[in-house]
């Protein structure tokens, strides 16, 4: 199957997946003006890549956009010679640089991804294996990944997506509302109380001393104060 890359130019070269994968000659690199007529990853696309795209991909294959998500409005995408536009649906990036957050996908996990979800699930291992890191994507979307290929198309895929979503959604909720719920796990404990009530009675012991201590204070003064009309 054949996998194309327009490259940008806009990524460390040595950091750069896909780079790497036209050095092994596993990817060709495409002009601006070279027409491709597989399935293509893009932020320009209106559906999602479903497993109704497989023989799209089995015939023509992958491209990708090698670009930085930071600098997508100097993409020239209106330029792109493309017939099938195609977003990926919610993954969550594991290689290095975007390691943990989610859509910030590289190359070589766009094309995994693409391969996975049109059921050619070995590609993907196989592409993926070119990388140490490589292994964990799967690992991590496997669950996923896996729900996504049992969809018929675009539409299901797109559900899939925003029912994981709102599972996620509310799994941050219960955990922030467990959050606020927590306290002082020595509030519950009733030594916590009787230490309370010691540092209170120990305070009323040093307000009773300092009162001693003002009366006697008082006593003095008089005393002085008779001694000074004595005298």
């Amino acid at each position: 199957m054949p996998l194309g890359m327009w490259d940008f130019e806009h990524c460390d070269p040595k950091k750069c997946s896909g780079k790497k994968l036209v050095r092994f000659g596993i990817v060709k690199e495409l002009k601006v003006s070279t027409r491709f007529r597989g399935i293509v990853l893009s932020p320009e696309g209106k559906k999602a890549v479903s497993p109704a795209d497989r023989e799209i991909v089995q015939e023509y294959g992958i491209a990708v956009i090698d670009c930085s998500w930071s600098k997508l409005d100097n993409v020239p995408f209106s330029k792109l010679r493309t017939g099938n536009d195609r977003l990926l649906p919610y993954l969550v990036a594991t290689n290095p640089v975007n390691y943990g957050r989610p859509w910030k996908l590289n190359c070589v996990e766009a094309y995994a991804a693409c391969f996975y979800i049109t059921g050619f699930k070995e590609y993907a291992q196989e592409i993926l294996s070119k990388f140490k890191w490589g292994h964990s994507f799967l690992t991590l979307n496997g669950e996923l990944l896996s729900k996504y290929v049992q969809c018929e198309d675009s539409t299901e895929v797109v559900k899939v997506q925003n029912d994981w979503l709102k599972d996620l959604q509310a799994e941050y909720t219960q955990a922030r509302e467990k959050d606020n719920e927590d306290v002082d796990l020595l509030a519950r404990n009733p030594n916590h109380e009787f230490w309370d009530q010691e540092e209170e009675e120990d305070d009323d012991d040093d307000d009773e001393k300092d009162e001693d201590d003002e009366e006697d204070d008082d006593d003095d003064d008089d005393d002085d104060d008779e001694n000074t009309n004595n005298n």
